[in-house]
């Protein structure tokens, strides 16, 4: 218990109202949480104080309005306004926007322009994804470089670490596109589990099919990961940002594998290397799912 807190600040990474999050409030009904956003080059620029009941939240709760002295403007590929409620970068003007980056000159000029809308201001390039809600908040939807196209399908990771942290079991979650081959992308998920999960690595492959149906039965099949692979903390860097090169790759125990039977017959021998090959999983059993191991209609074709 904490007695004396009364506000709690975050900024960084897109802010997910999980469970343990909510608890952890409702423990603290006289604490607020407040949640930021700004970045080095401009300082905070807005800022949202959630309710102070947690069950009011939603999932991922947006990051309020420009404070005093700040210009947000959401800018598409050719730096035109996009229309109201439509996805946009994020570019910021005002009296907290920085000089620019010592001693590094085209990456000044790469991130900070020339405002085409007020003579005399510059713009920060944030590289971030945003849109206005309704009501007029910002939604903070995470970095430009961190939506993923599979399959002809556009995606945003943070949508399903949102329905991740749904889950019982999940206090924690990033999920990431991973390159399988040279014509083949597909998402993992890492996973830091709540304590009620139990510490049984050997169960790893019954926690992927449970994060696996969940995941299912929120989010299209293209949204669901190929593999969940269980951390004991996110990596992270020094200045505590998601570090994604210190992510593992998955190993077999990952992937939702049935309960493992050798196959039986020249055929079944066969089609269990092919599987294998295709996917990139050591081992295939007889009674395993294509699907569910990360196969879909594209790996199929090659397949046959």
């Amino acid at each position: 218990q904490l007695p004396s807190l009364r506000e709690l600040y975050t900024a960084g990474e897109r802010l997910h109202a999980t469970p343990l999050l909510r608890a952890f409030f409702e423990a603290h009904p006289n604490a607020r949480l407040i949640n930021q956003y700004g970045s080095t080059e401009i300082s905070v620029i807005s800022e949202h104080r959630l309710a102070a009941d947690p069950s009011c939240w939603s999932e991922m709760p947006h990051i309020g309005r420009p404070i005093a002295n700040t210009r947000v403007y959401l800018l598409d590929g050719h730096g035109a306004p996009v229309p109201f409620g439509a996805v946009g970068e994020l570019y910021i003007g005002g009296a907290g926007v920085a000089r620019g980056y010592l001693n590094r000159p085209e990456l000044t000029a790469e991130r900070f322009i020339a405002s085409p809308f007020v003579e005399g201001d510059r713009l920060y390039r944030t590289g971030d994804l945003a849109r206005y809600l309704p009501d007029g908040n910002l939604e903070f939807l995470g970095r430009n470089d961190d939506q993923v196209k599979i399959r002809g399908y556009r995606i945003e990771p943070g949508e399903i670490v949102a329905k991740l942290c749904e889950h019982a079991f999940v206090r924690e979650a990033v999920v990431v596109a991973r390159q399988n081959g040279p014509s083949d992308k597909h998402l993992i998920a890492y996973v830091v589990c709540a304590p009620e999960a139990g510490s049984d690595e050997g169960d790893a492959g019954g926690l992927a099919s449970a994060l696996r149906a969940h995941l299912s039965a929120r989010l299209p099949d293209y949204m669901v990961p190929s593999a969940f692979v269980r951390l004991a903390a996110l990596p992270l860097t020094v200045n505590g940002k998601l570090d994604r090169n210190a992510l593992p790759a998955p190993r077999d125990q990952a992937y939702a594998l049935a309960a493992y039977e050798a196959p039986q017959g020249a055929v079944e021998t066969a089609l269990a290397q092919i599987w294998a090959e295709l996917l990139g999983v050591e081992r295939i059993g007889r009674n395993d799912h294509f699907f569910e191991l990360g196969g879909h209609s594209l790996l199929a074709v090659q397949m046959s």
